[in-house]
């Protein structure tokens, strides 16, 4: 199979293909006589592995792990599901502190009139002091 070929059935660009290998996340392609790169179905696991982990939110260290276990015919299901599950919750985490900024920006923009005059106290607040329009 061709680059072309793993990008269609993977849903990555050729692009996306090339960095993975370049960081050495996927196992590196045969080379044919002509020096094209010649895929097989491992790497379409791989790849598939790669773009709907990073779909989920892990990192690109996190993939390398993922691929890893993927790779190790004994490995535990229960370290897969460790990390899913740690994945879970620091996204729980960034969602709550989502929640917070946003709070906070609402509660900012309700104190701001929002009117023609310069008085803000968004700015006010976001500088940690008070300004008062020039007179």
């Amino acid at each position: 199979m061709n680059i072309s070929d793993v990008a269609k059935k993977t849903g990555l660009t050729s692009k996306a293909i090339r960095f993975y290998e370049e960081k050495g996340l996927v196992t590196l392609p045969a080379r044919s006589l002509n020096g094209y790169r010649t895929y097989s179905m491992k790497h379409i696991e791989e790849l598939t592995l790669l773009r709907q982990a990073r779909q989920v939110g892990f990192t690109l260290e996190e993939c390398r792990e993922l691929l890893a276990l993927f790779h190790d015919p004994a490995r535990h299901s229960a370290d897969v599901k460790a990390r899913t599950l740690e994945k879970a919750a620091e996204i729980e985490r960034h969602i709550d502190e989502l929640h917070l900024m946003r709070a906070r920006l609402l509660a900012l923009a309700e104190q701001c009139p929002g009117d023609e005059g310069a008085a803000c106290p968004i700015i006010d607040n976001l500088t940690g002091c008070c300004h008062h329009a020039p007179k």
